[in-house]
């Protein structure tokens, strides 16, 4: 049974297209060809009018941890909406239950290091990052464009790699069936080698978005 801040993998392999990775230590899943070519083009474009340099929840005293740039989407763009509407039909996850989307632009040379997507309950801002709309539970990643070199997602733990293909998504289950918090979606955003790596992301949490 799941909470409205949660799908099931049942209801994700429903959907046409979803392969699910084989292994018994984490729901991860993909979705070639999720994302039509004009819609990548239009979400790049939102991202490069608008981009930042990245940051991370808790600052672990290594400036290169995070090094590409980052935005949050604004709902009410033609383009968000639809891509908001397309994450609803395949997961079943109230909007509301949503942060922001997030746009990332990497240039060569430019990575995330080995992280997870929840908030490590020890970490120094936890309480204010979780206090408002609960842990983060879910994860829904795309690909905006294929990438030269490099660049690649790497989950280290379980062995798997998806290299950057435009249209792609890739979604993971942030807890264990038991609701534990899993390491196992231990992830790597790969310096990209050569052209430029765009991506979006939607953090799905326990509680309605209240910022």
């Amino acid at each position: 049974m799941t909470t409205p801040g949660e799908t099931s993998a049942e209801r994700l392999l429903s959907r046409t297209g979803v392969r699910r990775v084989p292994s018994p230590r984490i729901e991860l899943f993909s979705v070639p060809g999720f994302l039509p070519g004009e819609l990548c083009d239009a979400l790049i474009a939102l991202i490069d009018r608008d981009r930042r340099p990245s940051t991370i929840a808790d600052p672990n005293g290594d400036d290169y941890f995070r090094t590409s740039e980052t935005c949050d989407l604004a709902p009410d763009e033609p383009a968000v909406r639809v891509l908001e509407e397309r994450l609803f039909a395949l997961n079943g996850i109230p909007i509301e239950y949503g942060e922001p989307v997030q746009g990332q632009r990497y240039e060569p040379g430019q990575e995330f290091k080995a992280h997870t997507d929840y908030f490590e309950p020890n970490g120094a801002d936890f309480h204010k990052y979780t206090s408002v709309a609960g842990q983060r539970t879910w994860t829904f990643m795309a690909y905006l464009n294929d990438v030269e070199a490099g660049g690649a997602t790497r989950f280290k733990v379980i062995g798997k790699m998806f290299q950057p293909t435009r249209g792609t998504l890739v979604a993971w289950n942030n807890h264990r069936p038991d609701g534990s918090l899993n390491a196992a979606t231990l992830h790597h955003a790969m310096k990209v080698r050569k052209g430029l790596k765009y991506v979006i992301t939607k953090w799905y949490r326990e509680k309605p978005w209240g910022w």
